[in-house]
């Protein structure tokens, strides 16, 4: 199976898009060459913009940017894009609902060896109450092309989430959508929403269930808003059991939006895989997905308990 830096993939297609679109312009804070916004900069150093160590100034002035024409992608590392700059994507760019599409590289645990100071695991939750911005998690590099074009052609402030490892190319993926999820099997006895790195993990689950005599579908959910509430009621009220996965807290994301869906329209028991009201810690990211339950093996425990 393929693996691919999803960084990688956006950087290649920033520059595919800034051949075909003069406003298009590149922020970074002195890390382009890890989020790979350094391409973009080689091919067109006239319309990228370093702005060192000051993510708050980038932001803000990312949303200027926009004010004048320009469509503008911020980049630097996912804690210090939400965490850091936190007033400024709010009151700046998605008060005043800017063109301005935040693409960050190292969210989650999987960042690794750097710790708890650079693992953005709150960052989503950050976020979603945020009126105006758009929140995506692609599950691979394939799906975080489509997102970097979606965000592109679509007004206003987006989120991307992107990972620092290279992840395997989604097995029987489909188109993706803005503000649509889409399945991944179609097994009634237990359904696992996911997103992200968590999608292969689920993945992987669901092959071991199925050795056990237990069905399983698979949700991938990359867009966490725009929702799609309208799947989620489906798949629970056509699956006996609920169980979603996260590479985040496992309040304010993924299992929340789940929940908060369901308790309005369709109350079902719906278990969780992410990570306890606890910080990162330093380690490789094999280590850190097993130590905090976040690998297949968790998956399959959670919904043998669920079904007993």
């Amino acid at each position: 199976m393929e693996s691919l830096y999803a960084r990688d993939v956006y950087g290649k297609t920033l520059v595919e898009l800034g051949r075909k679109d003069k406003t298009i312009v590149v922020l970074d804070a002195d890390l382009s060459g890890s989020t790979r916004t350094s391409f973009f900069r080689k091919e067109f150093p006239d319309r990228f913009f370093n702005f060192g160590v000051a993510e708050q100034n980038m932001v803000a002035a990312a949303a200027g940017l926009s004010s004048c024409g320009k469509i503008v992608f911020v980049s630097t590392f996912a804690m210090f894009a939400t965490a850091r700059a936190l007033d400024q994507v709010r009151n700046t760019v998605c008060l005043n609902n800017a063109n301005v599409k935040i693409v960050a590289t190292h969210g989650g645990l999987t960042v690794g060896e750097d710790g708890a100071s650079h693992q953005a695991i709150e960052d989503i939750n950050f976020l979603r109450a945020i009126p105006n911005i758009k929140i995506i998690v692609p599950a691979d590099a394939h799906e975080t092309k489509d997102a970097v074009i979606a965000a592109y052609k679509t007004p206003g402030p987006f989120y991307l989430r992107l990972g620092r490892s290279k992840i395997p190319t989604l097995e029987n993926r489909k188109n993706f959508v803005l503000g649509k999820g889409y399945l991944l099997g179609g097994g009634a006895d237990v359904a696992i929403v996911a997103c992200g790195i968590m999608v292969q993990e689920a993945q992987e689950a669901a092959k071991i269930l199925k050795r056990d005599g237990i069905n399983s579908t698979i949700v991938n959910m990359h867009s966490l808003k725009p929702f799609d509430e309208e799947l989620i009621v489906d798949v629970a009220k056509n699956c006996k059991t609920m169980i979603v996965c996260e590479e985040h807290q496992v309040t304010g994301g993924l299992y929340s939006a789940v929940c908060e869906v369901l308790a309005h329209t369709y109350p079902v028991k719906v278990e969780r895989v992410g990570i306890e009201d606890k910080f990162g810690q330093s380690g490789s990211p094999k280590e850190l997905m097993e130590f905090y339950g976040l690998t297949a093996n968790f998956i399959v425990e959670k919904a043998k308990q669920l079904l007993r």
